[in-house]
């Protein structure tokens, strides 16, 4: 088991004092390390394969992953599918949706969630509030049952700490969030990319998460109600992350709606986030979930369109109904495109004529 834990403990474990800062409640030294001198690879992945699920999660099958606070007293229902059956995937959050008062609490009802945590339900990830969170988290028992973490403010500058902690060895998935300033910088997102690649990182990624509310909160902005994101100064922002991330292999899946009597706009929203290729998107309230995901059912002539490319005896070129299409250019859309209808279905014709 290769544990990247590069504090020495001395007495105990972290404490964590306010929002976003960390102390050590006794006396924890750091140990100097050199960054440029790691290896190439940086995770063993050693895992306990009675852990495993026999196929891991993908990117598409967390539909729309409801955030909740780990303040909240059913939490055990929602994380076994009692409470909102069909949820997907949820993310319990000791970050922004916890207030620094309240972390105990809230990390206090995760310990005594995970050891009754049994397999079925939805995915679950936990948000850890920094670094030092994220590394009593993993101390605590049944951390195992959890497919992964949030792991929020992530860029350049922060990959290095949470490495500090994680722990390769329990088969976790990561769901970095891109929401610090560095995200509207194209070189350092060039830069991150290449260090989750050289750090060994990319199978571990489930998806990068657009942080859409802190980024308009480092412009001063907050979208009216009737404005998507993409109505904002972030749509630059979401399609060069989309050029950055996407030809490595990497998913990205959209930023949060913030009104809950707009579902039209919402649905519009989502839309765009397809059509930019995101996909997952958070989801502040159950009664979201089923506008987001309706959205995600694929219409039937994309449906047929795309079983068509990928077809083992598909032409170089050929024209199906009116489109042109070219399996060379067309086959990783045609491929999403069935991975959505394997997780959402397809829509009826019904649907496709409102």
């Amino acid at each position: 088991m290769r544990i990247f834990n590069f504090f020495q403990k001395e007495d105990a474990c972290p404490r964590i004092d306010g929002p976003g800062r960390s102390r050590r409640q006794n006396r924890m030294s750091a140990v100097a390390v050199d960054r440029c001198a790691w290896p190439l690879r940086a995770l063993s992945h050693a895992r306990d394969e009675s852990r495993e699920s026999p196929l891991p999660p993908s990117a598409v099958e967390l539909g729309a992953s409801l955030y909740l606070p780990a303040t909240r007293p059913d939490l055990a229902a929602i994380a076994s599918g009692q409470k909102l059956p069909g949820l997907r995937s949820v993310i319990f959050c000791t970050e922004d949706a916890v207030h620094g008062r309240d972390l105990e609490q809230a990390l206090d009802n995760l310990a005594a969630l995970l050891p009754q945590l049994q397999p079925g339900g939805p995915l679950r990830f936990v948000r850890p509030r920094n670094p030092a969170v994220l590394w009593r988290l993993l101390q605590l028992d049944g951390i195992e049952r959890i497919q992964g973490f949030a792991l929020p403010k992530f860029g350049p500058h922060t990959l290095g700490d949470w490495l500090r902690v994680w722990d390769d060895s329990k088969g976790h998935h990561l769901l970095p969030i891109l929401e610090t300033v560095e995200t509207f910088d194209h070189r350092r997102m060039e830069i991150m990319r290449d260090r989750l690649e050289d750090y060994g990182l990319q199978d571990r990624i489930l998806c990068l998460r657009i942080g859409g509310n802190d980024l308009l909160n480092l412009l001063g902005i907050r979208r009216s109600r009737g404005a998507t994101i993409y109505d904002t100064p972030l749509r630059g922002t979401i399609a060069d992350l989309v050029r950055v991330f996407h030809p490595a292999g990497y998913r990205l899946s959209a930023p949060v709606f913030d009104y809950l009597d707009a579902p039209e706009v919402l649905a519009r929203e989502v839309e765009a986030d397809l059509q930019h290729g995101l996909i997952g998107k958070t989801a502040i309230h159950p009664a979201q979930i089923p506008v987001i995901e309706a959205c995600y059912r694929v219409p039937r002539e994309d449906y047929e369109t795309a079983a068509a490319i990928v077809a083992p005896d598909a032409a170089a070129v050929f024209r199906l109904g009116d489109s042109f299409c070219e399996p060379a250019t067309h086959r990783r859309w045609a491929e999403g495109v069935l991975e959505r209808a394997r997780v959402f279905g397809v829509a009826a014709m019904s649907d496709e004529n409102r």
